[in-house]
């Protein structure tokens, strides 16, 4: 092997987890509790991204027949979450143009449909719960994770309201970190210290519905891979040994 294909290869393998940081959105973001074989957790997710995501953001790869995957009958998505004039069978699509979202946000907010795949669960969970006051901002509040978001907090009355703070850490650098002022529905303040519990799971459930929402069809994927490996194992495993033997029989 020559030098020039020895440095290729190493650049190759070192590349490996940049690419897998830069497809996850890259950072250091907390860890999101995804489990997309947990229907209630999606349901509950499915629930809050149609009432509160869905009226500037689009899901035009998602169709609301797909709710069906997550435990929810025809019946049930027409009467709790379809809104007013839609199909079943039509893609989560929004009634603003894009030149109303440019009027009122500078730019028309990204579709979701992959944006779990794209940024990564990780990212999306730590971005929905780093919102904090910042009254330089048009809407009044800014983001750790995506400065200068034009996204307003529509989630912080269940919140409430953070701030900003700059810590020095251990290796005398300041560390930026949030820090609850104000509890909202979701959030306690006990004794100076910030209980987020309750408000962290609704922003897991709806990381699960947008993880769930990227690739619908993950859950029956993996289901159908058992399936493929139970056959080969139980199947054709003892179909391949024996027909090893009968080809070896005359030469042993």
């Amino acid at each position: 092997m020559t030098k020039t294909i020895r440095q290729l290869i190493a650049a190759a393998v070192l590349a490996l987890p940049m690419a897998g940081a830069l497809a996850a959105g890259g950072g250091n973001y907390d860890k999101a509790p995804i489990d997309i074989k947990d229907t209630e957790s999606l349901q509950r997710g499915a629930q809050m991204f149609t009432n509160y995501c869905l009226s500037c953001h689009s899901a035009n790869a998602m169709r609301w027949n797909r709710l069906q995957d997550i435990g929810l009958s025809e019946q049930q998505i027409k009467d709790n979450i379809l809104p007013p004039g839609a199909k079943i069978g039509d893609p989560m699509k929004i009634a603003m143009t894009p030149a109303d979202a440019k009027a009122w946000f500078g730019a028309m907010p990204p579709d979701l449909s992959v944006m779990a795949r794209a940024r990564g669960a990780d990212y999306i969970y730590s971005y929905l719960r780093s919102f904090y006051k910042d009254p330089t901002r048009e809407t009044g509040w800014n983001n750790l994770v995506f400065d200068k978001a034009a996204m307003p907090h529509v989630f912080f009355e269940w919140q409430g309201e953070q701030v900003l703070k700059h810590e020095k850490g251990a290796d005398g650098h300041e560390v930026a970190k949030l820090e609850l002022v104000k509890a909202g529905t979701l959030t306690k303040l006990e004794n100076g210290k910030a209980n987020t519990a309750e408000y962290d799971k609704r922003m897991a459930d709806l990381t699960n519905f947008m993880v769930f929402m990227g690739e619908p069809s993950q859950v029956k994927r993996h289901q159908l891979g058992y399936i493929v490996l139970l056959f080969l194992i139980v199947v054709m495993l003892p179909l391949a040994y024996l027909l090893k033997k009968e080809y070896w029989r005359d030469v042993h």
